[in-house]
């Protein structure tokens, strides 16, 4: 059962996507912000982590940067899952590490396979 690691500070984004993800067979772990998402990821080397942009302090572009330049963590693909749908957005993501970039609302099926995709990898 591959692991998903959801970094978002809002509560309604991380319990809706957890839902999904546990009905496709995900174990979902949950961190709240940047900080703490970081923190998770090195503790429990998830299978892949989604991480939300626009947080309190650490936001999700320094976060996955963090994540992709350790090397305890730097195998584990981030895939970000944000409102901003800016395409500087979307390069700026992929050159910190992101392996993919969705934007909210994400359909279920989109979520789905972009998580299998680059489980696949």
């Amino acid at each position: 059962m591959p692991r998903v690691l959801i970094v978002d500070d809002s509560p309604t984004e991380t319990y809706k996507i957890s839902s999904v993800l546990s009905k496709h067979g995900f174990e979902v772990l949950t961190a709240s912000s940047g900080e703490d998402g970081v923190s998770v990821a090195r503790a429990e080397l998830p299978d892949v982590v989604l991480m939300d942009i626009v947080m309190p302090g650490l936001n999700g572009f320094q976060a996955t940067r963090q994540l992709s330049r350790d090397a305890a963590t730097k195998d584990i693909p981030v895939i970000i899952v944000t409102t901003k749908d800016q395409e500087t957005d979307r390069v700026w993501g992929e050159r910190q590490g992101a392996r993919g970039y969705l934007t909210k609302p994400v359909d279920d099926k989109v979520l789905i396979q972009a998580i299998r995709d680059v489980i696949s990898a």
